[in-house]
């Protein structure tokens, strides 16, 4: 009778012990299986034109390790999370301001992954008459003689730094009472211009892709200082090293490039952006 006590009181920790040791097993699995986080800092440019709810989802399709965490900032923000290493790796669009970056230390290397142009954009009735203008520079002195409402970014990104660029080009002070200093995305920006009836410097992605809420049109395009390239660049001592390599070497594949040439197509008739990867580092 004895005997038999001691054997079922010892049975117990016999079967749980197999049983824990699967607990444990699930548990590592489970964890070898959750992808890792990549913090992709960016503009609300590539936000806004609808881009990433395609992009990201394909290249987690093509490395389920990862998972991306987008952070749609200005550029000048964007490259400041990155000095911070609060962000992996960045998609930007200030070539200048990149290439400091890379220089400073901050990024490995950067590459080219696609470009468009920037418009300006108003009312149908174009009151300060820049229709059709081949020259933006001419464009903004006569939007500032006509004391129409210009809406800025302001927000240090990409399309704003081009914007003060362009103005330091046109040998033009906005007149204050005029000039609006929005501090906002591009979509708020056009969404702003739109409310105002005024002009803005604008991407064409984000413009077309809201076309249809807005009552503007573009009325200057074509000048080759509208230009606008996007960079990717990896940042140093990020947290996730490897998979912001992993984003960068992706997103300047044959692979990506044909999905980025392709977006918007279905759509629009032409894409928004067009690719132009160099697999070759620059500023490193």
């Amino acid at each position: 009778m004895f005997d038999r006590f001691t054997r079922r009181r010892h049975s117990a920790p016999l079967l749980i012990i197999p049983l824990l040791a699967a607990f444990i097993l699930g548990c590592a699995a489970g964890e070898q299986a959750r992808p890792q986080r990549i913090i992709l800092a960016s503009t609300t440019s590539t936000e806004d034109s609808g881009l990433f709810e395609e992009l990201i989802p394909a290249f987690e399709a093509a490395h389920p390790e990862y998972s991306v965490q987008v952070i749609a900032v200005g550029t000048g923000e964007a490259l400041e999370l990155g000095r911070r290493t609060d962000a992996d790796v960045l998609l930007v669009h200030s070539p200048a301001a990149e290439e400091a970056f890379v220089a400073e230390g901050y990024g490995t290397e950067r590459r080219e992954v696609m470009y468009n142009d920037y418009i300006i954009v108003g009312p149908a009735d174009d009151p300060a008459g820049v229709r059709d203008l081949d020259d933006v520079v001419e464009a903004l002195k006569k939007i500032t003689d006509a004391g129409v409402t210009f809406v800025s970014r302001g927000d240090d990104s990409g399309t704003h730094k081009k914007e003060l660029e362009l103005w330091k080009l046109a040998g033009a002070e906005p007149d204050p009472e005029t000039y609006l200093n929005a501090g906002q995305g591009m979509g708020e920006v056009l969404r702003i211009t739109n409310e105002r009836q005024g002009y803005t410097l604008t991407d064409r992605a984000t413009y077309l892709f809201l076309l249809q809420i807005l009552d503007l049109e573009i009325l200057v395009e074509g000048d080759e200082r509208l230009f606008n390239q996007y960079g990717v660049i990896p940042v140093v001592g990020a947290r996730s090293d490897a998979g912001a390599r992993a984003f960068a070497d992706w997103i300047t594949s044959p692979e990506a490039q044909a999905f980025i040439a392709n977006y918007g197509v279905d759509r629009f008739g032409k894409p928004l952006f067009t690719p132009n990867a160099s697999q070759s580092a620059k500023g490193s």
